[in-house]
């Protein structure tokens, strides 16, 4: 795990350096839109709902829709005059009974670490809090904006809880009406109560759905039944042709730049490609050839010069031999 979050936790004149670090994951599955007909994934734009216009991320602004359904725009400036804060401080307000806390209030959890320097103070904190069977209840300030959360002990870690607001907890608009409710009826409730009654062991269950999509789409792929796109990243033990994958990766990043052409590989197809698309070709496939050239002429200087030297050297030779003849003679 990584930590995501470093300060620490105080309560009274105690500091317990900490680390922050997440202790739930989600592991929903996840589906793409797509074209049924080709497996193409679904594109969106930011359009304007006035003028029907695509909108850049630079002229999207932030904006509060009144009851009336009017709009106020809230400028960088103005979101900068909100309070916020980034103290890395879990301030222990109090330590209220477990009872007191609805469960519905609990938001996201996290696991805290102690630092070295902080781990006897860490022990203090958490068996006091076992004894105590007491949460504390604090405030920390999580990406700049100040929350209420629990800390509360599972196993021998110490657990932070963030909690919702009060008013964002809903209250129910109906009323249950059940009802007369007859002794031999309340008796048989009970006892299928009994019945069914037990422990709680979160290993007895399990994602059936997670694990039937999974059996579902490994039984379409052995089948065949893939849908192949620019985007696979796989295949089926075919050979990946590492220059077009480079190719179209280089095109696309052009695309979303808004600039046209084949970018550097001309021996490439591109069906996207335009007339002027083609011309860009042309241009490094000249530099080539003309780099081509001058390493040709250059080879054949060195391969000239090479026999020049070879020549001089024979010439040098057939002197020097000549001349000690004319001296023994």
């Amino acid at each position: 795990m990584r930590a995501i979050w470093k300060g620490a936790v105080s309560f009274g004149l105690v500091s317990v350096p900490v680390k922050l670090y997440a202790a739930t994951e989600s592991h929903d599955v996840s589906f793409r839109q797509v074209h049924a007909k080709d497996g193409g994934r679904i594109k969106y734009q930011r359009v304007c709902s006035i003028d029907g216009e695509e909108v850049a991320y630079a002229d999207i602004a932030k904006g509060y829709e009144t009851e009336d359904g009017e709009m106020v725009i809230l400028t960088d400036e103005d979101m900068e005059q909100l309070p916020s804060t980034s103290s890395r401080e879990i301030a222990v307000e109090k330590f209220v009974p477990t009872e007191q806390i609805d469960p519905m209030l609990f938001e996201k959890s996290y696991y805290l670490e102690p630092e070295k320097s902080g781990s006897k103070p860490y022990g203090l904190l958490r068996q006091a809090l076992l004894d105590a069977d007491r949460m504390a209840v604090v405030t920390v300030a999580l990406r700049q904006r100040t929350t209420i959360a629990v800390l509360r002990v599972k196993d021998d870690v110490i657990v932070l809880q963030t909690m919702m607001w009060p008013d964002e907890v809903r209250t129910p608009d109906f009323s249950v009406e059940t009802g007369e409710v007859k002794d031999a009826e309340v008796k048989m409730a009970h006892m299928l109560v009994e019945t069914l009654a037990g422990d709680f062991d979160p290993s007895e269950f399990e994602d059936d759905y997670a694990g039937a999509v999974e059996t579902l789409v490994k039984a379409k792929i052995e089948g065949g039944e893939i849908k192949r796109t620019p985007t696979s990243t796989k295949s089926s033990g075919e050979v990946v042709d590492l220059l077009a994958a480079l190719q179209r990766s280089v095109d696309a990043a052009k695309k979303g730049r808004g600039e046209t052409g084949s970018a550097i590989f001309g021996d490439v197809d591109d069906t996207d490609d335009t007339g002027d698309a083609g011309e860009a070709d042309e241009k490094p496939a000249k530099k080539s050839t003309a780099k081509k050239t001058t390493t040709k002429k250059t080879t054949t200087k060195k391969a000239a010069a090479k026999k020049t030297t070879a020549k001089k050297a024979a010439a040098k030779k057939t002197t020097t031999k000549k001349a000690a003849a004319r001296k023994a003679s």
